[in-house]
């Protein structure tokens, strides 16, 4: 659903469970905004815990702030976006509510140079990179994800953060989680990540990362390439893991994926109509994007050119056969 970017709340408060707290002044913001392919990114697979979408259009959101778990709802209404929160952390969802929407995005930054980026561009005007300005909620579904299927990376998410997490405050829909805090994930026990058929090198990635869970949540501060660095400071957080969290938690629209399995070969598809493309031919097609080549890949997963299968998609593992 698209809308004009005009924040606003019903009243000058925000709930909380047991009172209120104060709620930043209403704001009005200039853009247009799809609400759908801006949070999108943020939603880990069809019954992720931490994120809803309602008929009426509502965007929900379960987060871990620096100032506790938060529940917010965004939509669009009279042709303006309204957001409300709940919980410890509502005021600081609402206060960083314009990032999140991709405020401080550019999108006319992009120079298109191929005709299918033009048109995919031109067709998406409400597309905006997201910037939650949080790590770990970004950082820990992607280590979950690296190599495995994204069916196997969003049942381990689901189960973890049902099982650890807490329930999203306010009237959230039935069934939302903010997930576990830093000191919850590193005290997750071995059996309980064996059961949601996480490995030992990503659920030990996972916990190295909890246990500075404060560093990892300053990189949302630091420009993209040393936000990256950061991250790859522990054992387990690789190039690929770094760049799909910092694409949400900073909003960066340079900061391409690499070391994917099938993106590569579809950039390659894309621009050059070459399915055997690996990370360094996507990189030179994408080099005349510098500076926008997150957005560029986007767009082209936006623009349904993929390349036809001529193999069956990876099948699930299953660590208690090893």
């Amino acid at each position: 659903m698209a809308g004009r970017f005009t924040p606003h709340t019903p009243s000058t408060r925000t709930t909380v469970r047991g009172g209120h707290v104060p709620v930043p002044a209403p704001r009005s913001l200039d853009l247009d905004l799809d609400l759908g392919l801006t949070l999108g990114p943020l939603r880990r697979g069809p019954a992720d815990p931490t994120f809803r979408t309602t008929q009426d259009g509502s965007v929900w959101r379960a987060s871990r702030t620096p100032d506790g778990a938060g529940t917010l709802r965004v939509r669009i209404h009279a042709g303006a976006v309204a957001a409300e929160a709940w919980g410890p952390g509502g005021a600081w969802l609402l206060d960083r509510l314009p990032d999140l929407l991709g405020a401080g995005d550019d999108p006319a930054a992009f120079v298109p140079r191929h005709k299918l980026l033009a048109v995919t561009h031109r067709a998406r005007p409400g597309l905006r990179l997201t910037r939650t300005g949080l790590v770990m909620e970004s950082l820990i579904p992607s280590v979950l994800e690296q190599k495995v299927t994204t069916d196997e990376a969003y049942r381990a998410w689901r189960l973890l953060v049902r099982k650890y997490g807490e329930p999203a405050p306010g009237p959230a829909p039935d069934g939302m989680h903010v997930m576990p805090d830093a000191r919850t994930w590193a005290m997750i026990p071995s059996w309980e990540w064996h059961r949601a058929n996480v490995d030992g090198k990503r659920s030990a990635a996972i916990v190295r990362a909890a246990r500075v869970a404060a560093r990892m949540e300053e990189a949302a501060h630091m420009p993209p390439a040393e936000a990256r660095k950061r991250l790859e400071l522990i054992p387990g957080i690789g190039p690929w893991t770094s760049a799909e969290t910092i694409q949400r938690s900073n909003g960066a629209p340079d900061e391409v994926t690499t070391g994917d399995l099938h993106l590569p070969g579809i950039v390659g598809w894309a621009l050059a109509g070459d399915r055997t493309a690996d990370d360094a031919a996507m990189l030179e097609l994408l080099a005349p994007y510098e500076g926008q080549r997150h957005r560029a890949a986007r767009l082209i997963l936006l623009s349904g050119r993929v390349p036809p299968r001529r193999a069956p998609r990876m099948t699930p593992g299953n660590i208690t056969a090893i």
